[in-house]
């Protein structure tokens, strides 16, 4: 299941890395709330991955961490979601999901769907270090996978199908 589509490598001197950056936060402030009518929707789906995901594999990491850095930030700010202890985690697992999305989106040059679920694995379980590194409990951690299944899944076919089509 391989696809090829354009790719992008965006830097920080270039005015559509702002742009996109800026339309995936506007994504991400969009689709929380939709999830979060979901009971656990948000701990469950974890909606803002799939638009960092996307949107880092499509133009780079560096307008991923952009996003990845400002997307909790600005829900947090305009919403009062994610919780400010959360916050410090939910930034870090994106910049993580960012950076290598990104990576390997330059390194593969193709969209495939073995990569995406490398990304999202490899990415769960550094992003999962950082989370216990600064918390210091398992539970969040043990949490991602048990509860948050379906939002890993959702990333996996979600991008892969973004990346694809759009």
């Amino acid at each position: 299941m391989e696809t090829s589509t354009r790719l992008y490598t965006l830097n920080y001197d270039e005015a559509k890395t702002y742009l996109w950056a800026a339309v995936f936060v506007a994504c991400n402030m969009v689709l929380p709330p939709l999830f979060h009518l979901i009971p656990q929707g948000g701990i469950i789906f974890s909606p803002l991955s799939l638009v960092i995901l996307a949107g880092a594999y499509k133009f780079g990491w560096k307008t991923g961490l952009l996003a990845a850095v400002l997307s909790p930030l600005a829900n947090h700010l305009l919403t009062g979601i994610p919780e400010w202890g959360v916050l410090q985690v939910m930034t870090v697992k994106l910049a993580v999901l960012a950076l290598i999305a990104g990576l390997a989106a330059e390194r593969f040059r193709k969209v495939s769907l073995p990569v995406i679920i490398g990304v999202v694995l490899v990415s769960e379980l550094i992003g999962c270090a950082g989370e216990f590194l600064l918390t210091g409990g398992v539970d969040a951690t043990i949490a991602d996978f048990v509860i948050g299944w379906p939002g890993l899944l959702l990333q996996v076919i979600g991008a892969w199908l973004i990346l694809k089509f759009l």
